[in-house]
C-alpha cells in the first residue's frame, strides 16, 4: 500500500451532524488512507473506461464514497464464475504485486481493495495486457470489506504490504493493525488462512508482530526465527537507521524476532525499491488463522 501524504481528504470526511442525526449514520473512527486526486492519465483513462465495469466491483455506498453498506455480501462463485480460493490484498497500490501473482496462479481467484482510482487504473492496464480474468477491484475501506462485504471464512490469504505507518505518534490511531482489526481479519478468513505483512517502518513492525502475537486466535509462521543478531530489528535499532540515536548493542539485542523470510511471490515494486535505496529495512511477517482461540 503506498504510504499517503499528511493531507486532509475532503471526499471523505463523516457526515455534519445534521446529516447524522437525518441518516443515523456518521464515521466515528478515522480512516486509515488519504485519498489523493483521482486524475488518470489518457492511457488509464482508455483501459479504465473499457474495463472498470468487468473488474471493477460498484457495490451499494454507505456514509462515504469509499463505505461499503453493510447489506452488501458479494457471492464470489458469481463474481468469479468459479469456486477458486480467494487471495485479497489491502492497498494495492499500482497493482503490479496483484497482477503477477494472479497470472502466475490463474487456478487462484484474486481481489484488490484500494482507495486509490489510479492505482485500480493501474491494475486494469496489466489485467489487460496479461488477459487475466482471475482480478476483480473494490474500491473502499478495507475493514469494511472484511466486517460484511466478504463472505465470513471465505479468504485463503490477505496480503497487506507497506500499509501508512503514519508514523507521527500523533497518528498512530490512523494504523490500520489494530487488535480491533483482527477480528474482521478473522471473519473473513478461511480456517488455517494465512496473513502477509510487510513494513519498513521498525515502530510498526513491533506493533503488528505484538498485535497478533498477542492473540491466540493466530499463530506466528515463523515464530523466534531471525532474533538476535539476525534480526533487521536489532540492525535498526544498532545502526540508527531511522534517524534515531543508535543503541548500544545490549539494548539494540531483538530477542523474540519470528520475522518471515520475503515472501518469494511478493514482486519488488517501485515502492519496496525505493525503501531499499533510502537504506530501510524489509521487515515481513507471516501469521496462520488458527480459528480456535
Amino acid at each position: 500500500m503506498n504510504q499517503q501524504p499528511d493531507t486532509p481528504d475532503t471526499q471523505h470526511i463523516s457526515p455534519s451532524a445534521e446529516q447524522a442525526k437525518r441518516t443515523g449514520k456518521f464515521r466515528t473512527k478515522p480512516v486509515s488512507f488519504v485519498r489523493r486526486g483521482n486524475r488518470l492519465n489518457p492511457r488509464r483513462q482508455k483501459v479504465w473506461d473499457e474495463l472498470k465495469d468487468q473488474y471493477v466491483l460498484h457495490l451499494d455506498r454507505d456514509e462515504a464514497s469509499t463505505s461499503v453498506s453493510p447489506d452488501v455480501e458479494l457471492d464470489l462463485a458469481q463474481v468469479y464464475g468459479n469456486t477458486n480460493p480467494l487471495i485479497v490484498e489491502i492497498g494495492t497500490g499500482q497493482g503490479e504485486n496483484l497482477a503477477a501473482a494472479a497470472a502466475r496462479h490463474r487456478d487462484k481467484n484474486f481481489l484488490a481493495v484500494e482507495v486509490y482510482t489510479p492505482g485500480i487504473a493501474g491494475l486494469l492496464v496489466q489485467v489487460k495486457a496479461e488477459q487475466l480474468e482471475n482480478v476483480r477491484a473494490i474500491e473502499a475501506n478495507a475493514p469494511e470489506v472484511l466486517a460484511h462485504t466478504l463472505p465470513a471464512g471465505s479468504v485463503s490469504e490477505l496480503w497487506i504490504y507497506f500499509p501508512d505507518p503514519w508514523h507521527k505518534k500523533k497518528h498512530h490511531k490512523r494504523r490500520m493493525i489494530t487488535a480491533e482489526f483482527l477480528d474482521v481479519v478473522a471473519r473473513a478468513l478461511a480456517p488455517g488462512g494465512i496473513v502477509r505483512l510487510a513494513t519498513d517502518w521498525s515502530g510498526y513492525a513491533e506493533q503488528m508482530r505484538a498485535i497478533f502475537g498477542a492473540d491466540p486466535r493466530f499463530q506466528n509462521v515463523h515464530a523466534g526465527e531471525r532474533a538476535g543478531q539476525d534480526s533487521p530489528l536489532t540492525k535498526v535499532r544498532a545502526e540508527g537507521l531511522e534517524k534515531e540515536d543508535p543503541l548500544p548493542a545490549a539494548d539494540a539485542l531483538d530477542t523474540e524476532g519470528g520475522w518471515a523470510p520475503r515472501f518469494e511471490g511478493r514482486v519488488l515494486t517501485n515502492f519496496e525499491s525505493k525503501a531499499h535505496r533510502a537504506g530501510r529495512e524489509i521487515f515481513d511477517l507471516t501469521f496462520r488463522f488458527a480459528e480456535q482461540a
